[in-house]
């Protein structure tokens, strides 16, 4: 039979030299006893071992994961790993210390590294899926926590706490992301009040900026609120860590494109300017800052007017910003409206449904008319979107300005009609 079709319950009855790694001083005579206890025991005399003492014997298994490498033993330990982890998940976060996560966290590169005797790969490809298993585990529990507290005074922040030790690791920042858990970690991003809340803060802006490290949860990060919400924490936090770790968050999101615009949106560079003026002690913050502003000035060089106008559409915040009565920037601008199926036009007539604000209102029907004016199609593109209806409908609005560029819009389209019926 192939070793890595080996069952889980006959890896738990192996006979392990105990005594030989008490002898080599690999285990106490503490470790020796309670191993003793374990070894071999039922399902269920097992489970009442862990009722029993359960955090004593994840610490000697960890331990033991730690400490001896020989390919038999460490397949049985991540076995009785798994075992527990299905039955107690929460043994192993009732110690406090970051031993215990460090140490599982270990357990898959030490087998993926040859730290381990390799002598048959079928053997050890099964240690690594029984070390999968754990992690897994782990992750969904962790996940668990943050979407259905067990003890939402403490589940939460321990959870957090949990992924900050966890995520150092590259390969489990992959796990965590194919686990879809960033988007657990993006509500507890907001301005901090008290002590707790500040340390759960600057936890969770810490596993944002381990996640930042890594290429497909940036691209994920930046279909998010993400940084609008770490942009309101650093500029009204007063307490270093935080910002220092938010900046440097900031700097490894910046060199993406749609952050970089986004951050400039939100005003960063002026923020920036504001955390530089104050007294921090942190040298490293300092220096942080100074790189996240020439950063910030370098991108808004590249910035292209189209680029700047695109990101205010999309992010629904329209305000009278020079390009948009500016004859140059349509005529120069007016064929990059055809991206992505005339994405821009179609999100500027969603303006005039969804928003409230008439300075947004009134923007997106002057755009609308500019559109229509510049773009050969322009007339039959609007209307086809059925965008007519909806800019009638603001000619009735209780705003006089939203009113004015209402009516310029359907003047624009009607113009349209009665030069092409001339010209019929």
């Amino acid at each position: 039979m192939d070793r890595a079709d080996i069952t889980t319950e006959e890896v738990l009855k192996r006979d392990i030299p105990w005594e030989t790694y008490m002898s080599a001083k690999l285990i106490t005579e503490t470790h020796l006893q309670l191993l003793r206890r374990y070894d071999k025991k039922s399902a269920s005399e097992r489970a009442a071992l862990l009722d029993e003492d359960g955090p004593a014997f994840v610490r000697v298994f960890m331990n033991i994961l730690s400490d001896i490498s020989e390919e038999e033993t460490v397949e049985y330990v991540l076995a009785v790993i798994d075992e527990i982890w299905l039955q107690e998940g929460n043994l192993f976060i009732q110690d406090k210390s970051s031993k215990i996560l460090t140490l599982i966290v270990s357990a898959h590169p030490k087998v993926q590294d040859g730290l381990v005797p390799s002598g048959e790969s079928s053997h050890s490809k099964s240690m690594i899926s029984n070390t999968d298993m754990v992690l897994n585990g782990l992750l969904d529990w962790l996940c668990s926590q943050l979407k259905t507290p067990s003890n939402p005074s403490h589940s939460v922040p321990m959870a957090i706490n949990c992924l900050a030790i966890l995520l150092r690791e590259p390969w489990v920042r992959v796990s965590f992301i194919q686990s879809d858990g960033v988007k657990l970690l993006i509500p507890l991003i907001s301005p901090a009040s008290t002590q707790q809340s500040i340390q759960l803060l600057y936890e969770t802006c810490l596993c944002i900026w381990l996640l930042s490290y890594y290429d497909a949860a940036v691209d994920y990060l930046a279909t998010t609120r993400v940084l609008p919400r770490l942009v309101e924490v650093v500029k009204g936090s007063t307490k270093e860590k935080v910002v220092r770790i938010i900046v440097l968050t900031l700097l490894n999101l910046l060199p993406k494109a749609a952050c970089g615009a986004q951050m400039i949106d939100l005003g960063l560079p002026q923020i920036v300017q504001s955390l530089k003026a104050q007294a921090w002690s942190d040298e490293d913050l300092l220096g942080a800052l100074n790189q996240l502003e020439d950063g910030l000035k370098e991108r808004i060089k590249t910035l292209s007017t189209f680029d700047k106008y695109k990101q205010e559409v999309l992010q629904g915040n329209l305000d009278w910003y020079p390009m948009h009565k500016d004859p140059g920037f349509w005529r120069e601008n007016i064929t990059n409206f055809e991206e992505n199926n005339f994405q821009i036009l179609r999100v500027l007539i969603t303006i005039l449904d969804t928003s409230s604000d008439p300075t947004a209102l009134s923007v997106a029907c002057y755009d609308l008319s500019q559109f229509i004016q510049y773009h050969p199609a322009g007339r039959i593109m609007v209307s086809d979107l059925k965008a007519k209806d909806r800019v009638m409908k603001l000619m009735n609005h209780e705003n006089a300005e939203v009113t004015r560029h209402a009516l310029l819009c359907i003047q624009r389209l009607f113009l349209g009609t009665r030069m092409e019926m001339e010209n019929g």
